[in-house]
């Protein structure tokens, strides 16, 4: 079981009150994991990621085990942490101005 923490924004858009848990089928990778997030919370599809193109949205980050997995490609493995469940992955709204 992987473990997901959202923003309050689309956790309130999937009716999720805190972290979700979710299985993954194969290896843990970021696409596998949104794959999975999506599959059980459709109304997400288009908000962490394009429709067309899968690329993560450039106002999300992707956080594990203190660090920034935001630019790590879609398929490389999370890290054993959250493969295992013992830590979260964190996708958070990053913020931008002064």
């Amino acid at each position: 079981m992987i473990r997901v923490v959202l923003p309050t924004h689309l956790r309130a858009l999937a009716r999720i009150g805190g972290e979700t848990t979710l299985d993954v089928d194969g290896r843990a990778t970021q696409r596998s994991v949104l794959d999975a997030l999506e599959a059980a919370y459709p109304m997400l599809r288009g908000t962490i990621r394009d429709h067309v193109t899968q690329q993560r949205r450039p106002f999300v980050r992707f956080f594990a085990c203190e660090r920034d997995l935001s630019h790590e490609p879609p398929d490389a493995p999370l890290p054993d942490a959250v493969a295992t469940g013992a830590e979260p992955l964190l996708i958070v709204g990053a913020i931008a101005g002064g």
